[in-house]
């Protein structure tokens, strides 16, 4: 059973397991802290890993009160953090939980000792997705479902060009049965991300131990956002062999080595 947290009047379900370092993930938009499993099995042993769950998402609440941006989310996570006594921590974020995460960061640099970011990108969307995105956005807003057709759509953007047939299986069958009471936070935080601004310049004054992460076959974040954004970090940047953008479930011996080399480096 998670344990929740209220913040900003709503209660947020996260994961807290293992003592000592804290790490704190952010998982991508339409999943939850599952998406980490192979990561807090792997690490908990040496790190307190801490992964909330975005509103609308997982057992978290529907929105808090007021807009919905990338930086109300970092401020919410944020809140979590000061609500469970902790300093600071490596912040790990994969897709919007690297978005949000670059915002904490930003908002609040002397709690961050760390960034990996994972098949994500904190320049702008693209116009032809950001179009596309805010067009299906709106047809689930209006529908109060996940059609089928957005489902065909949408689930295999998040895998390799051939993907584990029972993860792509149990997504589909997440995505067509998302709760009705959390489609209004859930299409807040797509357009959160998807109409968010450019913050690139922000990757300059990041002076922390940083690591850039992108599965070799993302259709969602191609390779070339992640090198864009290794080069402005100056750290290093590895493409995640056999993985699409769901990479800590695709690939996740790769992932747990490269994490646990660079948290033993620090």
């Amino acid at each position: 059973m998670k344990p929740f947290m209220e913040i900003a009047g709503r209660q947020m379900a996260y994961l807290d397991e293992g003592q000592g370092q804290v790490l704190l993930f952010g998982h991508s938009y339409l999943w939850d802290s599952a998406m980490w499993a192979p990561q807090v099995a792997a690490l908990k042993g040496q790190y307190r890993c801490i992964v909330p769950e975005l509103w609308g998402h997982g057992d978290s609440d529907r929105l808090p009160d007021g807009p919905c941006t990338l930086t109300t989310l970092a401020r919410d996570h944020l809140a979590l953090l000061d609500a469970l006594g902790i300093d600071e921590c490596v912040l790990v974020g994969l897709s919007i939980g690297g978005m949000w995460g670059v915002e904490l960061a930003n908002m609040a640099p002397a709690r961050i000792k760390g960034l990996v970011l994972m098949d994500s990108f904190v320049g702008l969307e693209p116009q032809i997705t950001c179009e596309r995105y805010l067009g299906m956005l709106a047809m689930i807003e209006q529908l109060g479902t996940i059609p089928a057709p957005i489902v065909e759509q949408v689930a295999p953007l998040f895998f390799a060009n051939q993907p584990d047939a029972a993860l792509l299986a149990h997504f589909t069958a997440r995505l067509a049965a998302w709760p009705a009471d959390k489609i209004a936070a859930m299409v807040a935080v797509g357009r959160s991300f998807v109409t968010r601004e450019d913050r690139i310049d922000w990757l300059e004054e990041i002076t922390v131990p940083a690591l850039v992460m992108t599965g070799c076959q993302d259709k969602a974040r191609p390779v070339l956002e992640g090198y864009l954004m290794a080069e402005v970090l100056g750290c290093p940047f590895k493409e995640i062999p056999a993985a699409g953008h769901i990479s800590s479930l695709e690939n996740p011996a790769f992932v747990n080595q490269a994490l646990a080399a660079f948290l033993a480096d620090r």
